[in-house]
């Protein structure tokens, strides 16, 4: 019924397509992560607010 042949050479670029995409979103997941680690350290309170509280 599916007995049609693989194009091997566009599953190639298929796979490189989705390599692309799956590598931007890994380093969309990076940014944000170092993005709210910075704000954290930016904004939490210092060891002598965290005393007097």
């Amino acid at each position: 019924m599916f007995n049609q042949p693989i194009d091997w050479e566009l599953v190639m670029d298929c796979l490189g397509i989705m390599g692309k995409g799956m590598l931007g979103i890994f380093i969309v997941i990076l940014v944000i992560w170092a993005l709210v680690a910075i704000l954290n350290r930016v904004t939490s309170p210092k060891d002598s607010e965290k005393k007097e509280s």
